[in-house]
């Protein structure tokens, strides 16, 4: 009996990729010797991806779609595929053509030979901007400094987990998952495997600097409290620069002489104020995480699916 493959796949605004993901698909494995579903989570779009997905959903007994109320964000998209998808392993892969289905075939080579966690590298795209290839390497750099996580640079949201681990996903239910952060903390035999992106087919990419920089916070944030440590680090050491001051005030108090300076006062008292708002603004992070936490709701919700009829 074949094994079967599940694979994810959240889609935003990706009407046009739809057809041609599931098409490189089906072509990749009508070389290997396995059985595949197609989960197509459609992440509040406001375009026609979902006519799009149900369409082709008509055509094929593989493919099957999550409609979501709203859009819930990348994560929470993949989480609900894998929360759906019991194949004997699952692989999580985005629509836009980005991640090389070609690749599919090692993945599935290094799950038989007995890793649990197959996981990709991107290989830096020359062709990017600047500004992209800077923001992600500052992403994986911030990311390793301020967590207790070690992330490769490049490593993707294109994997393949074993069912087992898939299972253990399910019992997660944090409201803002950091999945390559949980990934690499949940353990098991991992294998990592190098691919150069191909070019995105249509469509733009919906990772801006805006968003890596809040993944990145997110990835912090759910992973450590070194940033609160850091807060109070910079209050010793600041408290203690204040005690060095304090011999001067006194010579000058002594001395009468004319304590000047008041620019350079003003401009201290808006640093250490502005200090202090982001002392307070991490602090808040942490405590506004734990607020959503509790309050339980549903990270996710499910407007329409066919995979009922399974």
């Amino acid at each position: 009996m074949k094994k079967l493959v599940s694979i994810v796949i959240p889609a935003y605004n990706e009407a046009d990729n739809i057809f041609v993901i599931a098409e490189s698909i089906k072509k990749v494995f009508s070389t290997i010797h396995y059985d595949y579903e197609i989960i197509l989570v459609d992440d509040g779009s406001a375009d026609h991806t979902l006519e799009k997905i149900k369409e082709y959903a008509n055509t094929s007994e593989n493919i099957f779609f999550l409609e979501f109320s709203k859009n819930f964000g990348h994560q929470l998209a993949v989480k609900a595929g894998m929360d759906h998808a019991y194949g004997d392993c699952v692989i999580s892969m985005d629509c836009d053509m980005q991640h090389p289905p070609e690749l599919i075939p090692e993945m599935l080579l290094k799950w038989e030979e007995g890793f649990e966690v197959v996981y990709t590298i991107r290989e830096e795209d020359k062709a990017l901007s600047k500004g992209k290839r800077s923001s992600s390497s500052l992403f994986y750099k911030l990311l390793n400094w301020l967590s207790d996580i070690d992330l490769e640079p490049g490593a993707a949201d294109f994997r393949l987990l074993d069912q087992k681990v898939v299972n253990i996903f399910r019992n997660f239910h944090e409201n803002e998952p950091f999945l390559r952060g949980l990934v690499k903390w949940l353990g098991f035999k991992q294998y990592a495997i190098k691919y150069n992106p191909a070019a995105r087919f249509s469509g733009k990419s919906k990772y801006t600097v805006k968003k890596m920089f809040r993944l990145a916070l997110h990835g912090v944030t759910s992973f450590s409290i070194k940033p609160l440590y850091s807060a109070v680090y910079l209050g010793f050491i600041f408290s203690f620069a204040s005690v060095l001051y304090i011999p001067y005030v006194i010579y000058a108090f002594v001395n009468n002489v004319e304590v000047s300076g008041w620019a350079s006062m003003l401009m201290t008292i808006v640093f250490f104020g502005g200090l202090q708002l982001i002392i307070l603004g991490i602090i808040g992070i942490y405590v506004g995480k734990m607020f959503m936490q509790a309050k339980n709701r549903p990270n996710y919700i499910i407007r329409s699916t066919n995979i009922q009829n399974k």
